[in-house]
């Protein structure tokens, strides 16, 4: 006897293969076996008739930041909702553990409230900040917590800070301090952490605008501290090496640190469209295994529509020549774009080479105002830049400007929407099937006013399968499941096989995707993010247990805190993970 059977005409088991009309039999968590049968064959307790609608393996998602989330909401929303049963938190340097005062807690809290887009009333009421302070500790925190399967990556700023204190910003480590830090990793590691993360990106600063502590390390503190991962099974690294056209500084970086952990190196992020730019980024790859080590892209699956403001000023401090403004005062900030001569030199700057990857949101008359705050301007409320700038007569970017000043920067813009045409979703099809990416870049719970690509996956299924027919519903399965989970070395997760983690997505391939975007104000304190409800999502479960029916959440939390050797295996490089 069986505990669950899931009957269904189209079994998916996220090889890619064809799918198949059967039955899964679970047992206690796991996947007893599979039976290619038109009818269930032997008994169990429960049994779900998935009829047409197709049976997978839970979506993998690599790329989250729901280390705080986890504390005030443990279903992990949106993503289970859209199939997701598996999160990795601490991307990008950004853990919240080890933390080892109540001053490094508090930076922490104020780093993530600007270069994450967390809202800082929810963190401070939502986290029980002070109640950890190894990695070990954070982990043991969240056992037996969540709705979902949950690992976390060990975060540069947080190592850095932790050994370093205030002069983690500014400050290059002494040889002592960098040996602390790796023992710090090395003791995070030993606890159950995924691996290294860190980012040199220009767009990541802290709550007084200058860089994350992980901008100011050396090439041989990375390297460093990526060798740590060689010494723990089941590791891995993720990095943010910038937002430009990679050189060979690059390659060699990125390559130094793989080969230092003998592990891959997954970096963030590839965005198709723009070959001067993304040509160079994926030869970072072709680079590293020429070397014997393993550079992956981190890839979208939709197009990403960013709502960005000059108050917070994330992306627009990625523009070349203007970090130094947007780290000003607001006060000040204000001030200093009345200019017209520093405008002219802000205008310059985000449309010159040297904006890499951001140059393409430097078309200020395709913006569109999101967001006003004052009556006066809610007229404008879902216009264009271009198109009020002509009423007005005046420039573009005078008009953006002169907007947020009058609403002291808080007006959101979406800039230029990019990405949306039949001729950008096969561009991005084809980066999913490079061997040199992998799908992911939700970023769910971060940036909570700005993006909604937490719905990577409905939108994938949505836009690329149900709607243009471009790949097919096991390929798109494929990329969402077991290719993230063979590049994380998850072990028993990602396919439909016997023995594997009963990790099961029943979802309606004609009628699957999401619903517009919205704002709900759900967040501790009543703060607001971005939502969207998934569309045609049926049944999840997270090891053999109902997590999601109809949409709806079951009141179950059976999702397990995955640690490095234990629910990892080592991946070997350069890997296949197709």
């Amino acid at each position: 006897m069986h505990d669950m059977a899931i009957h269904g005409d189209r079994i998916v088991d996220g090889s890619g293969a064809p799918g198949f009309t059967g039955t899964l039999y679970l047992d206690k968590g796991r996947i007893a076996a599979i039976r290619e049968e038109d009818t269930p064959s032997e008994d169990s307790t429960e049994r779900l008739d998935a009829g047409g609608r197709i049976v997978a393996p839970g979506f993998v998602d690599v790329h989250t930041h729901y280390d705080a989330q986890a504390f005030w909401d443990p279903t992990l929303s949106p993503s289970p909702f859209h199939g997701v049963t598996t999160v990795i938190g601490g991307n990008c340097g950004f853990s919240i553990a080890p933390v080892t005062s109540a001053a490094d807690g508090n930076y922490l809290m104020r780093m993530l409230a600007r270069v994450e887009g967390m809202p800082l009333e929810s963190l401070e009421a939502g986290v029980p900040w002070g109640s950890w302070q190894s990695f070990g500790d954070y982990l043991a925190r969240l056992d037996s917590t969540l709705a979902v399967n949950a690992g976390f990556l060990v975060g540069h700023s947080a190592i850095r800070r932790s050994v370093m204190g205030e002069r983690a910003v500014g400050e290059e480590a002494s040889d002592e301090e960098l040996q602390a830090m790796c023992e710090l990793l090395a003791s995070s590691l030993a606890a159950g952490g995924l691996g290294f993360s860190s980012t040199l990106s220009p767009t990541h600063n802290d709550m007084d605008g200058r860089p994350v502590p992980s901008r100011f390390a050396s090439r041989e503190e990375l390297t460093a501290l990526a060798g740590v991962c060689r010494e723990f099974p089941g590791t891995v690294l993720e990095f943010l090496p910038g937002t430009s056209a990679f050189d060979e500084d690059t390659y060699e970086l990125m390559t130094a640190m793989s080969l230092a952990a003998q592990r891959p190196l997954n970096w963030n992020l590839y965005v198709p469209g723009n070959p001067a730019v993304g040509d160079a980024q994926l030869a970072a790859t072709d680079y590293a295994r020429e070397r014997g080590a393993d550079v992956i892209a981190l890839t979208p699956s939709q197009p990403v529509i960013t709502r960005i403001n000059l108050r917070t000023a994330f992306i627009f401090d990625a523009f070349h020549g203007w970090e130094e403004t947007m780290r000003l005062p607001l006060a000040a900030r204000i001030e200093a774009l009345r200019n017209p001569e520093l405008r002219a030199k802000l205008d310059a700057g985000a449309k010159s080479e040297a904006s890499g990857v951001f140059i393409f949101m430097s078309g200020w008359e395709g913006y569109t105002v999101d967001e006003v705050f004052l009556d006066k301007n809610r007229s404008l409320q879902g216009r264009r830049i271009g198109d009020i700038a002509a009423e007005l007569g005046k420039d573009p970017f005078d008009t953006l400007l002169d907007l947020a000043i009058e609403e002291d920067l808080r007006t959101s813009f979406i800039p230029l929407l990019y990405g949306t045409d039949d001729a950008s979703w096969r561009g991005r099809v084809e980066a999913w099937q490079d061997s040199r990416t992998v799908v992911g870049a939700s970023d769910a719970g971060a940036h909570l006013d700005m993006i909604d690509t937490f719905s990577f996956t409905t939108q994938m299924l949505g836009g690329a399968v149900a709607q243009r027919g471009l790949i097919s519903v096991e390929e798109a399965v494929h990329h969402l499941a077991e290719v993230p989970a063979r590049l994380l070395g998850l072990t028993g997760r990602g396919a439909l096989r016997a023995g594997y983690r009963a990790d099961v997505v029943v979802f309606d391939a004609a009628t699957v995707g999401c619903s517009e975007t919205y704002t709900r104000h759900d967040l501790p304190r009543d703060a607001g993010r971005l939502y969207a409800d998934a569309q045609g999502i049926e049944h999840v479960f997270v090891n053999g247990t109902e997590i999601v029916r109809g949409g709806a959440f079951t009141g179950q939390f059976p999702g397990a805190i995955l640690r490095s050797g234990s629910d990892t295996y080592t991946v070997s490089i350069p890997g296949d993970y197709r």
